[in-house]
């Protein structure tokens, strides 16, 4: 009988010890619900605004950029349902997921701008990795990203504890990948910015385009979303019990806050003026000089043949091409 009641305790407290070696909850505090309606408005407002303009100028290569703001949307509207029903898989897995993978919808778009950019300037030769290759590169490398979040989020909802390990490791997985494409972005950013100022093309040298301008936008924006997944790695290597993840303050600031200034940032200074791989638009500058937009570089026209397209710079991005 002894030996009977010695291992019903033994078994007990190894149940005891492995219920405390995952101790599994989805939040460790009481979701805030001001904090979630203020992002649900702020991002509502943010997403509304680049819907606008991309509708008003065209600039397509926004649109994974405005879906990802419509994510956040409806991420935070999934934090209020749980503000209400903190046990609700639901409201958990539309948050958890959506907030995740927003950040990959605004790179899948910041990549494309330095590709058009590139291409505006008729300066392929100075770019580090082919422009015909560049785009899809990194596209390729976050859509690769993306879906490992969004699976791993996927499998997390599974409710075991085998799928939470699973799904956490996919999802690292993920991150670490557009961490290292994003970096790989920069410093091609950045080599093309040194090769240009030292070597500038004739449409870079007559500011066509506010060319700087948009290089230095595209380094703050991919910089605050390297920080952001630099912060979901540590909240991730830390478990379900870790202290970022179990402190609300620092989704706000890491997250929240970091992805409404990109949407911000860009809504501020809109690229808006750049051409696809196809494009052909013919436009004059305030100077009077002629450029011929075709294949996505700006060439100089001919002015001894006396034609006026009508078109000014100003006037370029209601007047660009579509294509992706």
């Amino acid at each position: 009988m002894s030996n009977s009641t010695a291992s019903q305790a033994d078994a007990a407290a190894a149940a005891a010890a492995a219920a405390g070696a995952f101790d599994f909850k989805l939040y460790r505090y009481d979701p805030s619900l001001a904090a979630a309606i203020v992002f649900v408005v702020v991002f509502a407002i943010l997403t509304a605004l680049h819907t606008w303009r991309l509708y008003r100028n065209h600039a397509v290569y926004f649109t994974a950029f405005t879906i990802g703001g419509l994510f956040q949307v409806i991420g935070y509207c999934g934090r209020i349902w749980s503000h209400f029903d903190d046990t609700a898989i639901g409201g958990f897995v539309m948050q958890a997921i959506l907030i995740l993978v927003a950040p990959a919808l605004y790179a899948a778009s910041i990549y494309m701008v330095l590709g058009r950019l590139i291409r505006t300037l008729h300066a392929e030769q100075l770019s580090l990795i082919p422009v015909s290759r560049l785009t899809k590169i990194f596209v390729t490398g976050d859509v690769i990203s993306f879906t490992l979040q969004a699976g791993g989020g996927g499998i997390q909802a599974g409710g075991t504890l085998d799928l939470f390990n699973i799904g956490e490791k996919i999802i690292i997985v993920g991150l670490f990948m557009q961490i290292v494409f994003f970096g790989l972005f920069i410093v091609s950013a950045v080599l093309f910015d040194r090769r240009i100022s030292s070597h500038p093309t004739r449409e870079a040298a007559e500011q066509l385009i506010p060319w700087r301008r948009h290089l230095v936008v595209l380094y703050t924006v991919s910089i605050i979303i390297l920080v952001r997944s630099i912060f979901r790695v540590v909240e991730y290597l830390q478990g379900n019990d870790g202290y970022i993840i179990s402190h609300e303050y620092f989704l706000y600031i890491f997250d929240a806050v970091l992805m409404a200034a990109v949407m911000l940032i860009l809504l501020i200074w809109y690229v808006d003026d750049l051409v696809g791989a196809t494009a052909k638009r013919a436009v004059s500058t305030s100077s009077g000089s002629d450029y011929l937009m075709q294949d996505g570089f700006i060439q100089r026209r001919d002015s001894s043949r006396g034609k006026d397209y009508g078109k000014r710079t100003e006037d370029l991005a209601a007047t660009r091409d579509s294509a992706v």
